[in-house]
């Protein structure tokens, strides 16, 4: 058993941000594999797919950002899923815009989706990074574009780095979390299209 969340903030207002999108990604794979739903439980939007003989749920956190722990630990504490086989797919400034990397444990980097996760269960999940870059002007700037919508040049790159990082969850699913890594750390032309 899986499950697979992608980190964002609830409503309209924040669909086109480039801290959405793990929630791109979600909906992608979801997409993807046809999967069922959603329901609404655990504070979350919560699809499932039974793929090569695995129960995979799908959770988008909707109690924003800095509380996506609360609903990752009622999921993990329901169907009682080992930390090591939950994948977070969130944004990342300290990735140049496009840059995929999977990460296993470790620190949440300031990120605060990942302290609210980290907080909940642990550290021991599974990441992958998608890599937005971080804006010119300095530190104080960083929470407006985080939440600030993907600019033009982006978004037409925008469908391909969402596919990419969906392929990225289905290597960790298909081929282990080692193999994986291996495959989309280790390449140099992984993202280096400037998204």
């Amino acid at each position: 058993m899986w499950l697979v969340v992608g980190l964002g903030n609830p409503g309209p207002e924040y669909a086109d941000h480039r801290h959405n999108i793990g929630f791109l990604v979600v909906d992608e794979l979801v997409r993807r594999w046809q999967a069922a739903g959603p329901q609404r439980k655990f504070g979350s939007e919560l699809h499932q797919i039974d793929r090569a003989g695995e129960r995979i749920y799908l959770q988008k956190p909707m109690e924003f950002m800095n509380l996506s722990g609360q609903a990752v630990q009622r999921a993990v504490a329901f169907y009682r899923i080992e930390p090591r086989r939950v994948i977070v797919i969130h944004d990342d400034i300290d990735l140049p815009r496009g840059r995929l990397r999977i990460k296993a444990g470790g620190g949440h980097g300031g990120h605060n989706g990942l302290r609210s996760i980290s907080g909940a269960i642990g550290p021991a999940y599974l990441r992958v990074r998608c890599g937005i870059g971080r804006p010119s002007g300095g530190k104080e700037q960083i929470v407006g574009y985080v939440l600030g919508p993907f600019g033009r040049d982006e978004q037409k790159l925008l469908p391909e780095f969402i596919a990419r990082a969906a392929d990225a969850v289905e290597m960790i699913l298909d081929r282990g979390v080692d193999r994986a890594m291996n495959e989309v750390n280790g390449n140099k032309h992984s993202g280096s299209e400037p998204v």
